[in-house]
């Protein structure tokens, strides 16, 4: 059927039930129909009125098991009413994907080897599900394809494993008649980010956005995990789950992340095991006092309580479920969110403690839900998305509540301003009003990125006590980043140049192409650098 076609059906409502079927949610009945009508629209000028298929992946959310998986865990998770949706048409040897305002570069099926230069992008996520598919021997081919996310972007809720499930989904319906499980479509995207685009993630996201409905998964076996459905009718308990984003910035957590499953694996490598499920409880509570001489880092420990008791609670989480006790189930969410800010402490990044958006969320959303509902952290933690089930009758309220809390403080500048008169006053006190101007200038040029404008002393000034590296020679600005150790490794940096974290001078790098020189350099000597919203770093060339 043609783009036209389909929109008159669309909007004459030929499939408003499929729709509410499949967003289970018959208020957003109306902004769906419109979101596919305008994803119609983008596809018929971008390509014409062509003969097309829709296809849809759902984000995920993950239910219990928080930070488990890394350590061979259980983890129970289920899709969620925010995906992915391509609108698509078969074309030859070529694969041409538009996504939102991203132009993919067009790949060619009959190179599907992994380019390095392609490490953290789009482009990787394709070449690598379409040459995996390949190589288990499936059904390959062309097509072009607009593709919209309602999936946010760094907020837990797995866009990108959303946009791998989708990519394989097209290739089954297209060229496999829909007979790939949606388990290898999973494998497939967890491929593609490991090998091609070089995040080395679990298997949870792409299993929960590919299988769809709610599941819980064994990671025992890594390589075969088990997956399970659970076949619960979540209407009949008059609750919502309830994904609140707390605009708290992903920006320069890549250690905080990381050091997650390392303190966890390093107590683990002290009983010989590589990761904790290996590891016997009992003995590890025996061995406490040891741990702590050894380790000299309780946290760890902490981390690894966490670990031992949520592993236990996911199995039990379903139990309560197949036996209709939601109640139970409702508790448990309650007790995993505990461990999560007591024992796993993923809420904030310490480096970061004045910012605990995910920590005033859930403060907040205790106060605001009371006995109508409870909440967890969600995800990775220490930025981004908080997780609530709610009953259904409280949810505009709470709705409403929430977001006064988290939007609060960009609707009141009146008190950013409250803020800068103190500090004027007390600048100016102390060391004149000259010292002031300066320091507001060096602030103003940072804030803005406007670092060109600072004189050469003022920009010592601005710098004084940040990380200082040296460089002797023109280096492109991957290798930069990771001689300098501003970022671990090129993978990493690639990527945050990818998301356009990184900054040079002010302007933000969009290219992992970059020649770093003396040319761009301030006063033929001075590198800014800036990774992510906070965290500068001066490169000087000697």
């Amino acid at each position: 059927m043609k783009t036209t076609e389909i929109k008159e059906q669309v909007l004459s409502g030929k499939y408003d039930a499929l729709i509410e079927d499949l967003y289970a949610d018959p208020s957003l009945l109306d902004y769906q129909k419109q979101r596919y009508v305008a994803a119609l629209d983008k596809y018929q000028t971008l390509f014409g009125d062509d003969e097309v298929s829709i296809y849809s992946a759902a984000g995920r959310s993950e239910i219990s098991g928080n930070h488990t998986d890394h350590q061979h865990g259980c983890v129970l998770a289920g899709s969620i009413n925010l995906d992915a949706i391509g609108i698509v048409s078969k074309q030859d040897h070529v694969i041409k994907v538009i996504s939102d305002d991203f132009d993919i570069k067009p790949i060619d099926l009959n190179d599907l080897d992994k380019k390095e230069n392609e490490i953290g992008t789009s482009e990787a996520l394709i070449r690598g599900v379409v040459s995996k598919l390949k190589e288990l021997g499936y059904n390959v081919g062309g097509f072009k394809a607009f593709i919209t996310s309602d999936v946010l972007m760094g907020a837990g809720l797995s866009s990108s494993a959303a946009f791998e499930s989708i990519i394989g989904t097209i290739i089954d319906g297209l060229y496999n008649d829909m007979k790939i499980d949606m388990v290898t479509i999973a494998k497939v995207g967890q491929y593609a980010e490991n090998v091609y685009f070089g995040k080395p993630c679990g298997l949870m996201d792409q299993c929960a956005c590919a299988v769809g409905g709610l599941i819980s998964i064994d990671f025992k076996d890594t390589s075969n995990p088990i997956v399970n459905s659970v076949n619960v009718d979540f209407s009949k308990y008059d609750h919502s789950l309830c994904i609140v984003d707390t605009k708290g910035s992903h920006a320069d957590l890549t250690d905080a992340y990381g050091a997650v499953p390392q303190e966890m694996k390093e107590v683990a490598h002290y009983f010989g095991k590589e990761v904790l499920r290996e590891v016997d409880e009992d003995e590890f509570y025996a061995n406490i006092a040891n741990l702590r001489t050894a380790l000299n880092n309780d946290r760890a420990i902490l981390r690894a309580i966490h670990f031992f008791n949520e592993n236990r609670r996911v199995n039990t989480c379903v139990e309560r479920l197949n036996k209709d006790d939601f109640e139970g189930f409702k508790t448990l969410i309650q007790e995993s969110g505990n461990s999560s800010y007591k024992f796993l402490q993923n809420v904030y990044a310490d480096f970061d403690y004045k910012n605990q958006a995910v920590s005033l969320g859930l403060a907040m959303s205790e106060m605001i839900l009371k006995d109508h509902g409870v909440c967890r952290v969600h995800g990775g933690g220490f930025a981004g998305t908080i997780q609530a089930f709610v009953e259904n009758g409280y949810v505009e309220t709470y709705k409403e509540e929430i977001e006064k809390v988290m939007s609060e403080h960009k609707e009141c500048p009146e008190k950013r301003m409250a803020q800068k008169t103190l500090a004027k006053e007390i600048i100016t006190d102390l060391h004149g009003t000259e010292e002031y101007n300066k320091a507001l200038k060096i602030t103003e040029a940072l804030f803005s990125g406007d670092i060109a404008s600072l004189s050469e002393s003022e920009l010592k000034d601005a710098l004084s006590g940040v990380q200082t590296e040296t460089i002797t020679e023109e280096m492109n600005i991957v290798d930069m980043l990771v001689n300098t150790k501003i970022l671990s490794s090129k993978r990493e940096a690639r990527e945050f140049i990818n998301n356009g974290s990184i900054s040079i001078n002010g302007e933000k790098i969009n290219t992992t192409d970059m020649l770093v020189n003396k040319e761009k350099a301030l006063y033929n000597k001075y590198i800014v650098v800036r990774r992510g919203k906070k965290k500068y770093y001066l490169v000087i060339f000697n």
